[in-house]
């Protein structure tokens, strides 16, 4: 029998004067963590499957729980860490790839954690945003170069189809299947309520949701599933995505014990059948033959839609998006690689893409250089994490943002990282009939309005101390930034001084 060489990156600690021994634990637990000793009379824990998801730690009636991190250690260096060490033990086990679930965890610069916002004082007062009108409501799609006027005088209406947010952020795309119908529910009930949009992800859009068409977008991967002409009209856009920021270069994979059901009939394939998205759009190698696709949707959809490209945030990304801005996109959404999702190669997870400021900057800026900024919206995400970012976000040049970990966090996501394994004890990334009931789309549909809510109340508080009352105002707005303990280079790139110039 081959020895098991990892350790337990977690250990159950149990208060065993308070456990009354009701067993909550153990229904509570999906994996299995959890049992009743018979002979010993008392419950145990096997610390090899807990994930520390804390729903045993929520769930105990007696507070008779914690989880702690194994003090336990390997015979590491700052070359060979434990970390290393345990990934060689489980690939030399199992011969597989490495998989990982929502975000880089590693700790490369934030940006955001080293731009500080500027604020008015004297010659340029602050506004009273309790007392004086603050506007957080922005359009996204192309901009008229110019205003057109009839032989009358009458301003001519020469807009394209836009998306009207009533707050600055939209739900990120998130596949029924990788989620649950029930998570989907509360992002599209949510949206509806907020003026916002949610982002049905490359899993088609479940057929109760049809409702919320006009909250919705609908996206179109390489594996093209569950597209058809009714998802494309029922969208109040439609996202191509050529890219994400937690896997850039690669395609996606739902397992097929994710693809039963509902699921399997949304995505439109066989049940059980993994759904497997490639890498490329095999029938997209080039800016024309995207430019193609963009005009293909508008045709399908008579015009009446934006069409947004979503691409992951890489060293050339200011090039590709000029050439998409040319292609026709209405929307260029940005996804950076701290960017969450269900499952990922944890190399690819870990090691490629490159920080969302830098590359919204660098975007903003080419954009503006070659004149064609009005000709598209920028719209960026991948750990957006509270408002202060939102406002830095718009500041560097973006119009809106995309949310996703923030989004699951508020209905309950404790970050156990597990999402690959379809086991989610709070019931979002499952399929489990039993897990997923126990996500309440009433209760998340509200945490998702109630943290929206807050954060809006919060950009207003922030643009009133900047002394701006305006979104608009602040989009691209950088000399409203300052740096900290960055390189020149850095600052360059943002396009920011630093702080005390």
């Amino acid at each position: 029998m081959a020895i098991n060489y990892s350790i337990p990156e977690f250990e159950i600690v149990r208060n065993t004067d308070r456990c009354i021994g009701c067993r909550a634990c153990e229904r509570q637990c999906a994996n299995e963590v959890h049992y009743y000793d018979p002979d010993l009379g008392k419950m145990m824990a096997d610390d090899t499957k807990c994930v520390n998801c804390h729903r045993c730690v929520s769930i105990c009636p007696t507070r008779a729980l914690k989880i702690v991190k194994n003090n336990d250690t390997l015979r590491e260096n700052a070359n060979w860490t434990s970390e290393n060490i345990l990934e060689i033990y489980k690939q030399a086990a199992t011969g597989g790839v490495l998989l990982s679930s929502m975000g880089n965890p590693k700790p490369l610069p934030v940006y955001w954690d080293k731009i500080l916002i500027n604020a008015s004082q004297v010659t340029n007062p602050p506004i009273d945003p309790l007392r004086e009108p603050m506007e957080t409501k922005t359009f996204l799609g192309k901009k008229p170069e110019k205003i057109e006027r009839d032989k009358d005088g009458k301003i001519v209406n020469n807009l394209s189809s836009q998306l009207e947010l009533q707050v600055p952020i939209m739900f990120s795309a998130m596949s029924f299947g990788s989620i649950s119908k029930n998570a989907h529910e509360s992002l599209a009930r949510a949206a509806s309520e907020l003026g916002t949009y949610y982002n049905t992800g490359e899993g088609g859009l479940h057929k109760d949701f049809y409702q919320y068409g006009p909250n919705t977008i609908v996206q179109v991967a390489s594996g093209r599933f569950g597209v058809h002409k009714e998802y494309l009209e029922a969208g109040a856009a439609i996202e191509i995505k050529m890219g994400q920021g937690a896997k850039p270069g690669i395609g996606g994979h739902l397992p097929g014990t994710k693809s039963i059901g509902e699921v399997a009939s949304t995505r439109m394939i066989p049940e059980g059948s993994d759904a497997i998205s490639p890498a490329p759009h095999h029938d997209i190698y080039s800016i024309e033959d995207l430019r193609q696709l963009v005009y293909s949707l508008k045709e399908a959809t008579e015009y009446k839609k934006p069409i947004i490209v979503k691409i992951a945030a890489v060293h050339n990304v200011a090039a590709i998006a000029s050439g998409i801005a040319r292609g026709g996109a209405d929307i260029i959404a940005i996804d950076g690689f701290r960017g969450g999702t269900g499952a990922a190669p944890t190399r690819i997870r870990d090691n490629v893409g490159i920080p969302i400021e830098l590359a919204l900057a660098s975007v903003d800026e080419r954009l503006r250089q070659e004149g064609i900024r009005g000709q598209v919206s920028i719209v960026v995400g991948g750990s957006i994490r509270n408002s202060a970012d939102v406002v830095k976000a718009i500041a560097l040049g973006a119009d809106a943002v995309y949310i996703g970990s923030a989004a699951c966090i508020a209905m309950g996501c404790h970050q156990c990282r597990s999402c690959h394994m379809a086991k989610c004890n709070w019931g979002i990334a499952t399929q489990r009939p039993d897990l997923v009931k126990r996500l309440n789309p009433d209760i998340a549909s509200k945490n998702l309005v109630n943290l929206v809510s807050a954060w809006n109340h919060e950009i207003k508080e922030i643009m009133g101390g900047m002394g701006i009352n305006s979104i608009e105002s602040l989009k691209g707005n950088r000399l409203m930034l300052r740096g900290v303990g960055l390189t020149q280079k850095e600052l360059d790139i943002l396009g920011i001084k630093h702080a005390g110039e």
